[in-house]
């Protein structure tokens, strides 16, 4: 569970946006609109794929964009899983482990924390595409990561979503109940946001309903 009491000293109210840094410039790039990361990489999945499609065909690039998209559902599992909710020892580890979720959990309803900032996607997506270059090869990796990149950008936009909107589908009420589940009720289940057929898979889904959600 997270330690709720680790608003560190440096927060200066319990508000719905803690200050994270004491250094102006570094506490408004830990900020962001909700969209920018639609804005920002939206472009780049469309030029990869268009080129991908023109060089490879439309069955090999359906495919390719399939793959990509089900490599990031799986690094959104594990690093929610693994990463988010890992508790580092020491004090140092506890502020570390604050910055990179535990804010979220403390805060969930703050509107400007809910997709992740370029300062922590580009590292991310670009240490993926390195990865995918080496698995897949310099011809393939482009269309894959294209995949890839629009799975996040689904995942940011979902969880903004569950948090901010009132679904009116099945599957929209449906994601929203999981996840304020995970956020209200056990925080050691249910870690797929956009994908939750990985906790079935893995053995972390739990029922939930609309009660206390």
């Amino acid at each position: 569970m997270e330690d709720r009491t680790q608003t560190a000293a440096i927060t200066e109210s319990d508000s719905d946006s803690p200050r994270l840094f004491t250094n102006d410039f570094l506490d408004r790039l830990s900020r962001v609109h909700y969209l920018v990361p639609a804005v920002v990489y939206l472009p780049v999945v469309v030029v990869l794929a268009t080129f991908g499609f023109l060089r490879f065909g439309v069955v090999t690039g359906i495919a390719s964009l399939t793959a990509g998209y089900l490599l990031w559902t799986l690094l959104e599992y594990f690093g929610h899983r693994f990463v988010f909710h890992m508790q580092f020892p020491g004090k140092i580890g506890q502020r570390v482990h604050y910055l990179i979720h535990g804010v979220h959990h403390c805060h969930p309803s703050d509107p400007l924390r809910l997709v992740m900032p370029p300062l922590l996607s580009v590292p991310i997506l670009a240490s993926g595409f390195l990865v995918l270059r080496l698995a897949f090869g310099p011809d393939l990796a482009p269309i894959i990561f294209a995949g890839f990149a629009a799975g996040y950008v689904g995942y940011d936009m979902i969880h903004y979503y569950v948090h901010h909107a009132a679904p009116q589908t099945r599957l929209g009420r449906l994601l929203r109940q999981r996840h304020m589940f995970h956020h209200f009720r056990n925080e050691t289940v249910l870690f797929g946001v956009s994908a939750p057929w990985w906790d079935i898979v893995f053995g972390t889904n739990a029922p939930v309903s609309k009660q206390g959600t």
